[in-house]
């Protein structure tokens, strides 16, 4: 009896040991300290959820599908002449021995025509059948048929073309309305990192949608005198080129053009912006107009800063004015910097030449330059670009 009354009575002391135990151990953790984790996790959760919603998207699928039936497959038939024997190898007439040879044998070889076909893209920028393309696209193009994504062919006629930049504009001949197309994007809010889509005809393939990156802006590649391209990863193959570089929005922010062959994953894109102020003079003149100063220009080296004794490489150093043009009417000369144009900062060389050309013609505009250290502010009316020019 006295045994099984000492057993109970060490069950009763452990359970109230076990009780006070647990109250201190709470008493000794502060509330803050058991909140905080469910705090700390509230938060990374929501920053998990923002970032996933704004970087990384579970299908590109509803985008593609959106755009698609505004993109054309563009494919041309050029014609190559190819000239008949040519006897003019053999000597003049009354004397060439061999031409009386192969003359006799062969006769007079007529003139050949071969038809070349080629294939490229583009997309609708309005919905009465404007097409934007390539230059290369269309070029010297005998016949130019487009192919609409539901299946539905059309023959296109060239309204202007540009080939300092790439950029063609052609219409589908029928008269035609309520056709699907693509606004344009703003290309100069585009930045690295953003998730680009490229449409297009790559060998044949009709309507294949790639999906990469913008990798770089203001990219110059040596393709001309206006070069600002988009850099992507994304895919862009033969047959891409004219196709579009579109956002998020299902706008189109570039024009695909080029690519680096032996490289992988570097294409390139004709900024929106550039291509928005070409379309439109190539739909109302059918060519484009630019505006012209008279002066060949160099890049500011670090060598060339130090020379000058300017404050930063910034800039384009003058290295010849061309006699009585604009630029020699206002004073400008030889080893002046030109680092502002129309209000317009020159960081680069690449700026001054794109402001110049995007200048209304007759326009008088300002221009600050460095000559000897010291800051100039002239006056430069701006002449217009004729197609011998630099």
């Amino acid at each position: 009896m006295r045994s099984r009354r000492l057993f109970y009575l060490q069950i009763i002391f452990f359970l109230v040991f076990f009780l006070v135990s647990s109250n201190c151990a709470k008493k000794e953790t502060p509330p803050e300290a058991d909140k905080a984790p469910q705090v700390n996790r509230t938060i990374q959760g929501e920053r998990f959820q923002q970032a996933n919603s704004i970087t990384f998207l579970p299908s590109f699928a509803d985008l593609a599908e959106k755009v698609s039936p505004a993109i054309v497959n563009i494919s041309t038939i050029t014609i190559v002449r190819i000239p008949g024997t040519p006897w003019q190898f053999f000597g003049p007439e009354e004397e060439g021995p061999l031409r009386d040879f192969f003359k006799r044998f062969f006769g007079d070889i007529p003139d050949r025509e071969l038809r070349k076909r080629s294939l490229g893209s583009g997309f609708l920028i309005d919905s009465e059948g404007h097409i934007i393309t390539n230059n290369h696209v269309v070029a010297r193009a005998e016949e130019i048929m487009v192919k609409m994504a539901d299946g539905r062919e059309f023959k296109a006629k060239v309204i202007g073309r540009d080939p300092r930049t790439d950029i063609a504009l052609i219409k589908i001949i029928p008269r035609l309305k309520d056709l699907p197309f693509l606004p344009f994007g703003d290309s100069d809010r585009i930045r690295v990192g953003d998730w680009v889509l490229a449409i297009g005809n790559p060998f044949g393939l009709e309507h294949t949608v790639t999906k990469g990156i913008i990798s770089a802006t203001g990219r110059v590649i040596g393709a001309g005198p206006y070069d600002n391209f988009l850099q992507t990863d994304a895919p862009i193959n033969p047959g891409n080129s004219g196709g579009p570089l579109i956002n998020l929005k299902g706008e189109a922010i570039g024009i695909n053009t080029a690519i680096v062959p032996a490289g992988q994953g570097i294409g390139f894109a004709i900024p929106s912006n550039m291509a928005k102020a070409i379309i439109k003079q190539l739909k109302d003149k059918g060519r484009v107009i630019r505006g012209w100063i008279g002066v060949s220009i160099q890049t500011v080296t670090p060598e060339i800063m130090e020379h000058f004794a300017l404050k930063e490489p910034k800039g384009a150093i003058i290295i010849e004015v061309v006699p009585k043009g604009p630029a020699d009417k206002a004073g400008m000369k030889k080893g002046d910097v030109v680092v502002m144009f129309d209000g317009r900062d020159i960081e680069k060389i690449g700026d001054l030449t794109r402001f110049v050309a995007e200048t209304p013609i007759g326009k008088s505009v300002g221009v600050k330059v460095i000559r000897k250290g010291k800051e100039l502010d002239l006056k430069v009316t701006v002449a217009e670009l004729k197609d011998n020019m630099q």
